[in-house]
Parts: structure tokens; sequence; C-alpha cells
């Protein structure tokens, strides 16, 4: 496998982790992550999200494939000196304050102290770092893992359920700080079940099940498939007249509604059946499917299909 170091943060190529003879982990992971994109990791839980994200820091050994890490095996000394992470809740001495933290790991990291101020700065932090960690709040911890990972100024940041039991306004202040450190040629490899978070911060998602990528590729290409919102009357007349009409791949009804997955360009040829055949149409438009519709039409239709 060959790696262009300038413009690949990732790279694997059948990437499979095994325990024992019965329980496959990840299954043949291929996925390149470029500079400076935020890249969005999802699946259910169990899918293989945080074994891979272990394996891309050298914490686990895959079984067998290849992958590279800014270049480098993953687990040397030349890509953990690169890479920032968050796995699992950072912990940090209550007794200590937030400064006094960073300076601990510092050490621990040969990163110099000079950094601690921009790293405390860049999550907004600097006029709480003297105060006792055991006194911040939740979402003030999160941000504190951030910086610590954010003390060696790393190319890449790896991060694994960064908002988990955040309230709605830590989410989002923890969103709107990813969408920034995620600017210029810094990447960061984002780990999440939230869905609608996902959908504001990433520029690509990749998405696995059962340790295998299902789909990969950037938020526009992934909602692709469309659908049309028709209000009608009578239902069911509707729905039996739209069902046979070709390229439609499935309806659903709901009191007045049908949500047709089609492409949008067939909506003309929607109203004119249903008009034609004195079905009443009092409203059709489409509709932009979420992250969380596409997540749940591939994870359903692989458990349809398996």
């Amino acid at each position: 496998m060959n790696s262009n170091a300038d413009n690949l943060v990732i790279e694997t190529h059948e990437l499979s982790k095994r325990y024992g003879d019965s329980i496959i982990a990840v299954d043949g992971v291929t996925m390149k992550i470029g500079r400076g994109e935020v890249y969005g990791f999802v699946g259910p839980n169990g899918a293989g999200k945080t074994t891979t994200l272990r394996m891309f820091l050298g914490l686990v050994r895959p079984t067998s494939g290849e992958c590279l890490v800014l270049g480098k095996k993953p687990g040397s000394p030349e890509a953990l000196g690169r890479i920032g992470t968050i796995v699992e809740t950072p912990a940090f001495y209550p007794y200590l304050s937030g400064r006094d933290n960073l300076k601990v790991l510092a050490r621990h990291a040969q990163a110099p102290y000079s950094r601690i101020d921009p790293a405390l700065e860049e999550v907004d932090l600097l006029n709480r770092s003297g105060d006792k960690f055991k006194n911040y709040s939740l979402g003030m911890k999160q941000r504190l893992g951030m910086a610590a990972a954010l003390l060696k100024d790393p190319e890449l940041l790896i991060l694994d359920e960064p908002t988990n039991g955040l309230d709605p306004a830590g989410m989002a202040e923890m969103r709107h700080l990813i969408r920034r450190l995620g600017q210029g040629d810094r990447t960061v490899m984002l780990s999440s079940h939230l869905m609608g978070e996902l959908e504001q911060i990433c520029d690509r998602i990749g998405v696995i099940k059962n340790g295998r990528i299902i789909t990969e590729g950037a938020l526009s290409e992934l909602r692709h498939g469309s659908q049309l919102r028709v209000k009608v009357r009578p239902l069911s007349r509707a729905r039996e007249l739209v069902e046979k009409i070709e390229g439609v791949s499935s309806v659903q009804a709901d009191t007045d509604t049908l949500m047709v997955s089609v492409d949008p360009a067939r909506a003309a040829e929607i109203n004119r059946v249903l008009v034609e055949a004195g079905v009443e149409v009092s409203e059709l438009r489409p509709v932009r499917l979420s992250l969380e519709n596409v997540f749940l039409s591939l994870t359903e239709e692989g458990e349809a299909n398996g």
C-alpha cells in the first residue's frame, strides 16, 4: 500500500481484528481520510468503531490488513507525536486546576509548557484555567480533554463520542468547537452515534456495521436518494397508483400523506398520474434525507439482506 502523505492522513486496506475464532470486531475495512477534512465515523453499538480507532492509535494490534496513519505505522512515535485523541472519558486530577492538569500531561507527553495557553485558548477555557477540575461543569471537563488533545498541536485529532453525556447547550458548544478545530490542514476523525450532530459538523461520513464499511462519502452524496412528500385524497387509491410508477422504490403512507422514494425529477409525472385518476393533490414537494434517514435505511437494508 503506497500512501501519499501530503494528501492522506489515514489509509487502510482490508484492516481486520478478530478475537479468537468466533468474534470478528473489524472485518476488512478499507478507507482513506484526507488532510483537512472532518470525517464522521458512525455505526450501531458494537459495530467496530472504537476497535478501529484503537488500531489507528496502536492500542490494538490488527489481525490482518494494512494501515498507515500520517504515513507511518500506527502506534509509532513518529505517528503518535502528531496525533491528539480522546478515546473514552478524559480523566484528570480533581484537586488540581485545569492548567496544572495540563502541565502534568505536557510533562508526560514531552510537550512544551508554551503549548498550554494556546491549547486552553483554542477551547475557550483560558479564563477558567486556574479553577480546580472538580468544580468544572461536564462541558468544561470535555473541553479540558480537548485542550489535552491539542497540547502537541496535532495534525490529526481522533475523537470517540466527544459529546457523550452533554446537555443540548454543551453539545452545541462542542459542535462549534470541533468544526473550528477542523479548519485548515488539521484533520478530525469523529466517532459518534448522534446523527444530527455529525450532519452539522462533518465533510464526509463512513458508516460501519458488523465490522464492515457499508458506505462512505460526502453528505451530499449519501443523501442523493431523495423522497417526495405528497398530500393526497383518497390515500389508498393514491398509494396504489404511485406504487405502479416506474422508478418508485418505496411508498410509505400516513394519514393523508405519502412519502415516496423516487428521483425528484419524476414529481411532474406523479402529479399527472394522480390528477388524471381523480386524486386530489394538495402538496407535492421534495424532502431531503437526513443522515439519520440514510443510516437507518442502510442498516435496515443490511439486516434484511443478511
